[in-house]
């Protein structure tokens, strides 16, 4: 039996590499003759990087930047098609990882070192980047990043509005004519399924911004900062609107990148899947397993698993999920998945579930497998 392990990371938990090695332990005591292929895999987010260049067979680079909160950072992008294409991690300059749960504050946090990795990687030659954005602790509509290459966000008299999303309510103008020049001769992938737009009930503050910790009076500060934002932007001559789908990724970086950076959207979980050689190893394969830390409703709604799980229906080959959680409609997964399954065994708290995860993973993985030897058995 040939199987396929295709997961996302379970975020704050394991990478998807942890994953698929702990999947992999887990089938092996049920089947030790199973060949077995781990396709480590990301949407955007944390892990993307890593993902593609170790695929594509690249190197990293090492960097020193700002983090989120304003502290010193050690990152890494990585290098492939002989250093012409540079791949970045939003999650590894300004992602939700890197602050404590207790400390989240989208009105402090900045992207002003995603600008700084990205500056970093103009400065290998790279004439093409690839930016995953999910997972970012952030809601400043991107104006750390571009700050950090050079744009000016002014307030009313001319000064540099200062960092983080609480720097929104004091924007008047966004002066471009300092934007750093290599900006013009590269060109930019962003690797991203979010497709909300900057403002409103759909837009980044309302939907993301609890998540990093936002308030409801937060939320709405947030948007209308960003509003603030959209229209010096127009007023710049720099956008035409704020509302293309994608705008309110990463808490506004998706409108940054687009308006400012000229970069072009494209699925995450389909870009890193096409570098990974996904579509190479379910060729013939008679199993794909994947999974995440949290099932819920925005899987369905194009977040890698389910994206798994469709490419693999389209190659005739059948798709289990193993997940840390399942939440939403649960009863819906059937339609994305042949087979759906939680791996906590009873702890109460987040807590005991991630001190547990490994052995409840591998436990999980193992009885699929003996599952799937028992219904060969019966059938044979």
């Amino acid at each position: 039996m040939k199987i396929v392990i295709a997961p996302d990371s379970f975020k704050g938990n394991m990478s998807a590499p942890e994953v698929c090695a702990v999947i992999e332990e887990g089938l092996l005591r049920a089947d030790t003759g199973a060949l077995i292929r781990k396709v480590p895999l990301a949407d955007g987010g944390e892990g993307t990087a890593r993902a593609v260049t170790e695929a594509a067979g690249g190197r990293f680079v090492k960097v020193k930047l700002t983090g989120p909160m304003g502290g010193a950072l050690d990152a890494e992008f990585g290098l492939i098609n002989d250093g012409h294409t540079a791949v970045l991690d939003l999650a590894s300059a300004s992602g939700i990882e890197l602050v404590p749960r207790g400390q989240l504050n989208p009105l402090k946090a900045t992207t002003y070192g995603t600008g700084e990795l990205i500056a970093a990687a103009l400065d290998t030659g790279a004439g093409e980047l690839i930016i995953g954005i999910g997972g970012s602790a952030t809601n400043d509509g991107g104006i750390g990043m571009i700050s950090a290459l050079g744009f000016k966000i002014l307030d009313e008299n001319g000064k540099d509005v200062g960092r983080g999303g609480e720097a929104l309510a004091r924007i008047v103008k966004v002066d471009a004519s300092g934007a750093d020049k290599r900006l013009r001769e590269v060109s930019i992938k962003v690797a991203c399924d979010v497709t909300n737009p900057l403002l409103g009930p759909n837009g980044a503050s309302a939907v993301f911004g609890p998540q990093k910790g936002a308030t409801p009076e937060m939320v709405t500060a947030l948007d209308a900062g960003l509003a603030r934002l959209g229209n010096a932007w127009i007023c710049a001559g720099l956008a035409e609107d704020v509302e293309q789908a994608g705008d309110g990724a990463a808490g506004g970086v998706g409108a940054a990148l687009r308006i400012c950076l000229g970069a072009k959207m494209e699925s995450g979980a389909m870009l890193v899947m096409k570098y990974a050689g996904f579509f190479e190893h379910i060729r013939d394969a008679d199993l794909v397993i994947t999974g995440e830390g949290m099932t819920d409703g925005q899987t369905s709604g194009g977040k890698l698993c389910s994206v798994v799980a469709r490419e693999s229906h389209n190659a005739g080959v059948p798709v289990a999920l193993i997940s840390g959680a399942l939440g939403g409609d649960v009863p819906q997964l059937a339609d994305s998945f042949d087979y759906a399954v939680a791996i906590a065994c009873g702890q109460i708290g987040l807590d005991a579930m991630i001190r547990d995860s490994k052995r409840d993973l591998a436990f999980a993985a193992e009885n699929l497998a003996r599952a799937v030897l028992i219904g060969r058995n019966i059938h044979a």
